[in-house]
């Protein structure tokens, strides 16, 4: 029995819609999810591959279909049939991948909002790239395309409240736009090395910290040239402009140490700027920041006593730990010299 044609169809499309969505959901090609956007980003790429998988696997289908269905038989000299066109064949072709960019595109805008990135709805430049203002709210969404404006006078006079100008970047998200952040740390990158230092404190350090479940906000600039902040476990990432400041946010959901790279061209030592970010648990990033902090100046001051007013025991007990005497052998050097008296 021979099976319509019809229904041949409709099975082949029912098999490679299935393999498409499998396959989109478990490729395997992403690192694991450590923040909260990467979720989201990781939904967007699931499904343009299971669009791209569906696409390859129609159109190599059709190609190897017609190598077997149509080919030269053996003895046939004749010529094939004089097909110019198919003119609602053309219109199909066109109009689904027309179709498939706007939904991905739609959908991808979407995403990046959600992010706290391009907000069409809020205030913006001629450039359709919202900034930070002086007397607006701090968060600062924004387009990642303002880094490559070279020319100042092109950019609003937008500035942070230290004056440092200010880039686009990805801010909080709209509902948390009112919020601040949980861990301000101002980022740094030389060539070729980042720096991060934690606003309120002394800590310098030339790797990130920060709390799990807590949202970042990371200010980022660069000393000299080009850099880009990239975490592929974050799936974020941020250029860092030379007198221009840009911003990042998010919230880690994961505790573990993660690569970080610089993803600009850089110089000659490019290969060679990577750190670690950690992402540690509330008590773990405690106590990392009490051994960053430096012993308090009153502190120090307080436990200062003059040798002329500290016994000898006192006065000798620094030097005794360090060359390693215990107190029993202090014990029997007074006992001998008191009987020697």
């Amino acid at each position: 029995m021979k099976i319509p044609s019809n229904i041949t169809t409709l099975i082949a499309g029912i098999l490679l819609t299935l393999v498409s969505l499998w396959f989109g959901q478990n490729h395997g090609l992403l690192p694991i999810a450590a923040t909260e956007d990467a979720v989201r980003i990781d939904g967007l790429f699931n499904a343009m591959m299971t669009v791209s998988v569906g696409l390859f696997l129609l159109v190599q289908g059709v190609i190897v279909f017609a190598a077997i269905r149509f080919r030269r038989r053996p003895g046939d000299t004749t010529d094939g049939p004089p097909i110019e066109g198919n003119i609602p064949l053309e219109i199909l072709w066109t109009a689904i991948p027309a179709v498939i960019v706007l939904v991905i595109s739609i959908y991808s805008f979407d995403v990046y909002k959600d992010m706290g990135g391009f907000d069409p709805e809020a205030g913006s430049d001629h450039h359709g790239v919202r900034v930070e203002q002086t007397t607006a709210k701090k968060s600062m969404p924004g387009a990642a395309i303002a880094a490559t404006l070279s020319d100042e006078s092109s950019l609003p006079a937008a500035h942070h409240p230290d004056g440092m100008p200010v880039a686009a970047g990805v801010g909080a998200p709209p509902e948390m736009e009112d919020q601040p952040a949980a861990l301000t740390v101002d980022v740094t990158g030389i060539q070729y090395a980042w720096l991060f230092s934690y606003p309120g404190t002394n800590i310098t350090a030339g790797e990130l910290h920060v709390p799990v479940g807590k949202e970042v906000k990371l200010r980022i600039m660069a000393n000299d040239v080009l850099h880009a902040f990239w975490v592929p476990e974050f799936r974020l990432k941020q250029d860092a402009i030379p007198g221009r400041q840009t911003e990042l946010r998010f919230v880690a959901t994961r505790v573990g140490d993660y690569p970080l790279i610089c993803a600009e061209l850089c110089g000659p030592y490019h290969g060679a700027m990577k750190s670690r970010v950690f992402v540690d648990s509330p008590e773990d990033y405690e106590a990392w920041i009490q051994a960053q902090l430096p012993a308090p100046e009153a502190q120090t001051a307080a436990a200062f006593v003059p040798a002329s007013d500290r016994t000898p025991d006192e006065f000798l007990a620094p030097y005794v730990e360090a060359m390693g005497i215990d107190s029993e052998a202090i014990a029997q050097m007074h006992a001998h010299h008191h009987s020697a008296s």
